[in-house]
């Protein structure tokens, strides 16, 4: 780990499945997440993906290229444009701090509507014994 160093692009396909799934799971239950009749009439072309879905896949993004010691300290994010299904977010990141085992990372995830997170993540490296 060092400033600097880029983390690999990740792309995740937004599905229906993905943006419903994620929200029963998360335990959100708003129509806008799993209706599209009811998000069009709300003035959304189509369901869109939940906060707590985004922060779940920027935590994946940074514990599967950090390894499984790695532990989440801190996840700083905002939400942009809105994730469709049929959109592709990718997301990248940045370090863009390290002190010790533990490094801060500046994540963002655009689709091609822009971004639809930014944000950082501070995560430790624990090392195996």
């Amino acid at each position: 780990m060092k400033p600097g160093e880029e983390l690999p692009p990740l792309r995740i396909p937004i599905t229906r499945t993905l943006i419903v799934a994620g929200a029963v799971a998360s335990r959100d239950y708003q129509d806008v997440h799993h209706d599209a009749e009811l998000a069009r009439e709300k003035g959304s072309p189509d369901i869109f993906m939940n906060i707590l879905t985004t922060n779940g896949l920027v935590g994946r993004y940074i514990t599967d290229h950090f390894g499984p010691g790695a532990v989440l300290r801190r996840v700083a994010i905002r939400l942009g444009a809105p994730n469709y299904p049929g959109d592709t977010m990718t997301l990248t990141g940045t370090v863009t701090e390290v002190a010790g085992d533990t490094a801060t990372v500046r994540v963002v995830g655009a689709n091609d509507l822009g971004h639809h997170v930014t944000g950082t993540v501070t995560v430790t490296v624990e090392v195996a014994r």
